[in-house]
């Protein structure tokens, strides 16, 4: 059963960073396509981020330039660099990982405010 647990999330003002960090089970980080998304109240959950197992990264528009994704396989955790950050990023963000063989697993999240 694969466990995704993310931390680091918080109150910010604009213009400033979080780093958030998502601690997985097993040795999936380095084996399938990891990657962060976010609802905000109302809204639908839209990706921000992800990872494949051979390192290609993709970003929302939104996000393009002021956040970056990266891994630790020793660790088994990834993590989602967040700066110049925007009120309009106020969201509940969750780790995804998923494979064709494992499957779609999603994290608990975490919550990120950012005042104005």
């Amino acid at each position: 059963q694969v466990q995704l647990v993310e931390s680091g999330g918080g109150l910010v003002q604009a213009g400033g960073s979080l780093r958030l960090s998502c601690a997985a089970s097993g040795g999936i980080v380095a084996s399938t396509r990891m990657g962060w998304y976010r609802q905000a109240p109302g809204k639908q959950r839209e990706l921000v981020a992800t990872l494949t197992s051979g390192g290609r990264t993709n970003y929302a528009d939104s996000v393009n330039g002021r956040f970056t994704i990266s891994r630790d396989n020793a660790k088994n955790t990834v993590y989602l660099q967040m700066n110049s950050l925007k009120p309009e990023d106020t969201a509940v963000y969750y780790c995804n990982s998923y494979s064709y063989y494992n499957g779609d697993y999603w994290g608990q999240g975490t919550q990120v405010t950012v005042s104005s």
